[in-house]
């Protein structure tokens, strides 16, 4: 199969020198894009943090045209590299594990007066105040299949925060159809590291040990 993971955070920036991010480095995107390549599929990873691979063990030698490794730091990046890869390169399995901003900056303001600041520099330290206006994203997951024509098995991934396992279940399904995904991976915050379900609807939920999650994931892909 000829796959596509995204993993890793986006910023999202106030000037030259800041910006506002998360805390997700691609960890969980990495594992599963090696352990695609390992199983022999050919793997294309759009990443934040291509790092993280230098410590993941390797069985097969990554290098292209098989393995490509692609760095994005903003949403537009992303969104740009998306675009242009899942048009251009005939993926079967598109596995969306990126962190993605949910808010661009759409200006930055001093409130007295409440003039808009120029941020195409380095904003200055001497404002008492700033207020950041804040709009939202697209949802890239959703551009997938409806503007960029995707027809293969889609994974989409979803973090929610103080759900119970009932709840979060709920919203994951939602979610899933939302954006016309063939399987869903869902977590909390709280529990990110010990667990994850895996799955949708028809086929179920099936609730998987963080450290199995790349392993069960892609048995399912291939089921697919």
């Amino acid at each position: 199969m000829n796959v596509l993971v995204t993993a890793g955070n986006t910023q999202t920036p106030l000037d030259q020198v800041r910006c506002i991010t998360n805390i997700f480095t691609g960890r969980t995107g990495g594992l599963i894009a090696a352990d695609a390549f390992d199983r022999g599929h050919a793997v294309t990873v759009l990443t934040s943090h291509p790092e993280v691979f230098d410590a993941i063990p390797q069985l097969r030698l990554r290098h292209s045209p098989d393995w490509q490794i692609h760095k994005y730091r903003t949403f537009e990046d992303l969104d740009h590299l998306m675009e242009s890869k899942i048009t251009t390169s005939g993926f079967d399995v598109i596995i969306h594990a990126a962190a993605v901003s949910d808010y661009h900056l759409a200006g930055m303001f001093a409130p007295t007066p409440e003039l808009p600041i120029d941020t195409t520099g380095k904003v200055k330290s001497t404002y008492p105040e700033l207020w950041l206006k804040l709009v939202p994203t697209p949802k890239l997951v959703d551009k997938i299949r409806s503007v960029w024509g995707f027809h293969g098995v889609l994974v989409k991934f979803k973090l929610e925060v103080g759900l119970t396992e009932a709840e979060l279940l709920a919203v994951a399904e939602r979610s899933r159809i939302q954006s016309d995904a063939d399987l869903m991976a869902a977590n909390t915050l709280e529990g990110r590291h010990e667990w994850a379900l895996v799955g949708n609807g028809v086929i179920g939920y099936e609730r998987v040990l963080r450290g199995d999650l790349a392993r069960v994931l892609l048995n399912r892909v291939e089921a697919l």
